[in-house]
């Protein structure tokens, strides 16, 4: 039989591991390979072509974010699930916006996540229940809930722009991460600030190093 190949990434060695053994337990599952950053996981997956990828938000490299647009981009049909730490009332909207299937906290069980890899590939979509109701209040209402968080503004970019600051990198190594210019991440930069009713580049940081410490699971 012909197993459903799954590919992880994650920044996290155990992770990759507990999902390893996981998967293969499963008759009809199976890992066809792993990466813990976005560029190499690209192109990884790009020549193993599998059914599913499980991608986390934060990695050792890149965003997980702009790793889904961009396998969407070369791999329109493929099902990518999130798997992450990262509060989804923040993250779960942007994951499907970019093209996940599925979003899933690392709180969840083993049996729940089996349980998502087979929902999505029945083409179906997973949030949890109480993103289901969120959801629901903003597109049936035509109104977002209030969450009483501004970062939820952010755009994508600006998002992990302010992450990165928030881990304690300068602005250059920034603009080197993301593989922009040092220009387009002042630019994002004072868009946060701007958003984020920030006066000047000391009250960004400290707001990014603060959100950071309190939203921080690495």
């Amino acid at each position: 039989m012909n197993k459903i190949q799954i590919y992880l990434v994650d920044d996290h060695p155990l992770v990759r591991e507990w999902l390893t053994n996981l998967i293969q337990q499963q008759p009809d599952l199976t890992v066809c390979g792993e990466s813990e950053d976005a560029p190499h996981a690209l192109q990884s997956i790009a020549d193993l072509r599998p059914e599913v990828v499980i991608v986390d938000i934060s990695l050792k490299q890149g965003s997980g974010l702009e790793l889904i647009k961009n396998l969407k981009a070369v791999l329109p049909s493929i099902a990518i699930i999130v798997l992450s730490m990262h509060d989804e009332r923040l993250y779960a909207e942007r994951a499907l916006r970019a093209g996940a299937r599925g979003y899933i906290m690392k709180s969840e069980t083993a049996k729940k996540v089996i349980s998502v890899i087979r929902r999505v590939l029945d083409g179906k979509i997973y949030l949890s229940e109480s993103m289901t109701l969120l959801f629901a209040e903003k597109f049936v209402d035509g109104r977002i809930p209030a969450s009483g968080s501004l970062v939820e503004q952010l755009s994508d970019r600006e998002l992990e722009v302010f992450q990165l600051l928030g881990k304690g990198y300068e602005t250059r190594v920034v603009a080197e991460m993301m593989k922009v210019s040092m220009k387009t991440v002042q630019a994002h930069c004072a868009h946060i600030k701007e958003k984020l009713k920030l006066t000047n580049a000391a009250e960004l940081l400290r707001e990014a190093v603060r959100w950071q410490e309190k939203n921080s699971t690495n």
